[in-house]
């Protein structure tokens, strides 16, 4: 699922010079780790919503616990699935 995610990152976002091993699961995805912002996080948030069905709500609470790295996001999205 991680790496499934990852890929997900790079294409919702463009990041063409950014591969599946450049990106470290538990790294934030914001500031200083892969550097996204608010614009990216609703893309990525579409993104999400039409792969996987699951919507993530930015009035959420723990919304930017979910968005702090790859594995925050994936173990939200697997516990949505199921």
């Amino acid at each position: 699922m991680e790496n499934e995610l990852k890929q997900l990152i790079i294409d919702a976002l463009d990041l063409e010079d950014i591969s599946i091993a450049d990106i470290d699961s538990q790294a934030p995805l914001f500031n200083d780790g892969l550097g996204l912002d608010s614009i990216d996080a609703l893309e990525l948030g579409l993104a999400i919503r039409k792969k996987y069905n699951v919507k993530i709500d930015a009035e959420k609470e723990d919304v930017v616990k979910i968005f702090s790295s790859v594995a925050t996001l994936a173990a939200y999205i697997q516990a949505e699935r199921s």
